[in-house]
Order: structure tokens, then C-alpha cells, then sequence
């Protein structure tokens, strides 16, 4: 990328001070001249001063670093000391760019060049956005720290300690594995939490049945044909909103199953690819001629997915599904997989999906596990058909009821 030249490397500390001077400078723009502790030039300084300092280790040892880094420091919090003292903003936030461009500066001498370019564009980037992330920690909620700090502990602090071995006599149960799935659809399902959090839940019927499909698509089912009676004239809005959020599911279903296993890919492109298209197309002709929807945009009041309950109860359904297939497999071949499929589907297609990746990992045919997968996304469209049906005014229920059975025929047609 660069020549490796002492020449380069002080280039690139020099450059990095230049860009964390110019965020800073353009932030400071509007200060008068001298009126501010570092600006543009200082921070060029100090990239290129971590630069030299770092050379200079071979000649007079690494004592030269540190005493630079302290020098540097104690000027660069006097000057800071001053300027607050003026401006009342008693921010640290200069103090440390500055050390941290020092730092990189000597990084870009001492060590690689690339690792010290990425370090010093993410620290920009913090800096640039310090609005936009100011703002977004005041809409934050105590809900949304707890999931955050639920993820991680059961990224970084279960999961290494489960056993990474089959548990039972039938040797399906793996606990570090399950947990790993657990924490794929709780991180999924996070995504689409997000999503709607920060669209916002009124924004329109399309952008809650986008972010809402990740999280579950047959929230967005109950929540839109719930509103659908009495709501005639945005009856189509409506169905096309549940349609677009089935295209979501299954889309997400294709994604997964591929990433964890390439081999499923070939297999399940084109019976979901098929069922995509139907939903699709069902989804943009009602929304196209769908009046629009009288009244507010709907709430989705989707719940914290990371909910420390919720993923044990995740885990252990994922669990259930994953034995179940292995003794059904093992005692009644295909034909019993196809009905735990067919049973699994009713409530959920993310369990079943991950169980039988789980099984193609063990060795089963991939083109079973891609007919289980079609099968619960088909059981799972026609039950969402019959909530719609049940809880929504016929205006919507029918047409979800034709699209869902066209796009399952499609999917049936290219599985056979």
C-alpha cells in the first residue's frame, strides 16, 4: 500500500495529525484566531512530533517516547487549562484527540502504517459526530443499555464457559452451539428493535413492515390487520404492509441458512426466490392502488428482544426443536423431519431453519433440510393468512390470504 520508507511513515503521521485537525478546526471554525488551545496546525504538529519521537527511538532509546508524550502533554493541558478557564467548556475531549494523534503518529512509524490509518479515521469519525451521538444517547433508554449489556454477556461471558460438546445420549445437544444460535436470532431480532426505534413507529405502513419483518413478521401481521377494522379505505395499505413484511421473513431465512451453510444456498434460492417474487409483486399492486391509510400510522410496540428471560426461553426452544430432529430423523427418516417442519413452522421458522443447518453440519442431506426450511416458511405464511383472516377485516384478509397461497404454490412448484 505504502513504500516502507521512513520518509512514508513520516507522511503518515503527518497525515493523520492533518485529519484529526481538520475535524477539530472545523469545529472550532467560528473561534477567533488564537482564541483556541490546538486547531488544525497543532494537531499536524502533533502527529508528525509522535512521528519523530518514534524514530528517534533506535538512536537514544524508547526514554526519548515517553519524554516527548509527557512534554507534549504538559503543554497541551496548560494551553486546554486556559482556554476553559475563558470559555467555561471544561471538555476533555481535546486533551485526549491530542495524546491519542501523538500516539498514532508514533504507531505510524513504529508499527504498521495501515492499522494506524484505520485508528486514526475511526477517531474522526467520533469526533465528526459528536451531535449526532450526543443526540442519539438522550433518546436512549435504560431497556435499550440492558439489552446491549444482555448481548454481550451472553456473547462474552456464557458462551465461553457452555461446553462445546454433545450433552445427551442422542448427541444433538450441543450447548455452546445452541447458545450461538440464540444469540444470531437475538441480535436479528435487535436489528428490526432498532429499526422501528429509530424510523419511529408512525412513519408509514412500508417502513413498519421493513424494520418490522426483522423482528418478527407476525407482529407486523397482528398490528396491521388489528388496524384494518374500521379502516376500510386503507385496507390495501395494509395488506400490502403484511405481504412486504412476509417478503422480509423470507428473505431473512434465505440469508441465514446460506451464511451458516453454503451448500443450502443452491437448494432454497429458488423455491423462497420464487415465494419472494409473489409476495413482491402482491405487495408493491396493493400498495399502488391503496388509498391512503385514515388515521395514525400505526404503533408496532415491538418488546425488547435481548430480554435476559426471553433468549433462555429462545434457547431452550431451539434446543427442543434441534433433539426432536435429530430422534425423528433417526427414527422415522424424511417424512417425520417434514412434520416436525410442518408442526414448527405454526409458531416460529428461526428455531427450525438453525436446527436443520445444525443437522447439514452433522451430515444430512442438504436437500432435505432445504425441503423441511420451505416447508415451515409455507406453514408459517398460511397461519399469518389465517391471523390476518381471524383478527383483520375481510378487505385485508383476502388478499393476504391469495397472495400467501400463490407465493407458497410458486415455492411448491420450484421445491418439487
Amino acid at each position: 500500500m505504502f513504500p516502507d520508507t521512513l520518509a512514508s511513515r513520516f507522511a503518515v503521521a503527518l497525515a493523520i495529525g492533518l485529519l484529526i485537525g481538520l475535524v477539530r478546526g472545523w469545529q472550532a471554525r467560528d473561534e477567533e484566531e488564537g482564541g483556541r488551545a490546538a486547531g488544525f496546525r497543532t494537531f499536524a504538529i502533533a502527529g508528525l512530533l509522535g512521528g519523530v519521537c518514534a524514530a528517534l527511538v533506535a538512536m537514544a532509546g524508547p526514554a526519548i517516547l515517553a519524554a516527548g508524550l509527557l512534554a507534549f502533554a504538559a503543554v497541551f493541558i496548560v494551553f486546554h487549562w486556559l482556554e476553559a478557564a475563558t470559555s467555561r467548556d471544561f471538555s476533555a475531549t481535546g486533551v485526549v484527540a491530542g495524546l491519542a494523534t501523538y500516539a498514532l503518529g508514533a504507531y505510524a512509524v513504529l508499527g504498521d502504517m495501515r492499522t494506524a490509518i484505520a485508528a486514526a479515521v475511526a477517531m474522526a469519525g467520533l469526533l465528526a459526530l459528536k451531535a449526532p451521538l450526543h443526540a442519539w444517547l438522550r433518546r436512549l433508554q435504560w431497556k435499550e443499555i440492558r439489552a446491549g449489556l444482555v448481548l454481550l454477556a451472553m456473547t462474552f461471558l456464557l458462551l465461553p464457559v457452555l461446553p462445546d460438546r454433545p450433552v445427551d445420549p442422542w448427541g444433538a445437544l450441543n450447548p455452546a452451539a445452541i447458545w450461538v444460535l440464540a444469540i444470531i436470532i437475538a441480535a436479528l431480532s435487535f436489528v428490526g428493535y432498532v429499526a422501528v426505534r429509530a424510523m419511529g413507529d408512525r412513519t408509514g405502513i412500508t417502513l413498519l413492515a421493513l424494520a418490522g419483518g426483522l423482528a418478527s413478521s407476525t407482529a407486523v401481521t397482528v398490528t396491521l390487520s388489528r388496524l384494518s377494522r374500521g379502516n376500510d379505505a386503507g385496507a390495501s395499505v395494509l395488506a400490502g404492509g403484511i405481504l412486504l413484511a412476509g417478503v422480509v421473513m423470507v428473505v431473512r431465512v434465505l440469508v441465514v441458512a446460506s451464511l451458516l451453510n453454503h451448500a443450502l444456498l443452491e437448494p432454497l434460492l429458488w423455491p423462497l426466490g420464487a415465494a419472494v417474487a409473489v409476495f413482491a409483486a402482491g405487495a408493491w399492486l396493493l400498495m399502488l392502488r391503496g388509498r391512503k391509510v385514515i388515521g395514525q400510522g400505526p404503533a408496532l410496540g415491538l418488546h425488547n428482544p435481548l430480554d435476559l428471560g426471553v433468549a433462555l426461553k429462545l434457547a431452550a426452544f431451539i434446543a427442543v426443536v434441534m433433539l426432536l430432529a435429530k430422534i425423528v430423523v433417526e427414527r422415522f427418516g424424511n417424512t417425520g423431519l417434514y412434520l416436525l417442519s410442518a408442526a414448527s413452522g405454526i409458531a416460529d421458522v428461526d428455531a427450525l431453519t438453525l436446527s436443520l443447518v445444525r443437522l447439514v453440519d452433522e451430515g444430512a442431506s442438504a436437500a432435505t433440510a432445504a425441503t423441511g426450511i420451505v416447508i415451515a416458511v409455507a406453514v408459517n405464511s398460511i397461519s399469518k393468512s389465517a391471523m390476518a383472516a381471524v383478527i383483520g377485516s375481510p378487505r385485508v384478509s383476502v388478499p393476504v390470504g391469495v397472495v400467501s397461497l400463490a407465493a407458497v404454490a410458486a415455492g411448491a412448484y420450484f421445491a418439487v
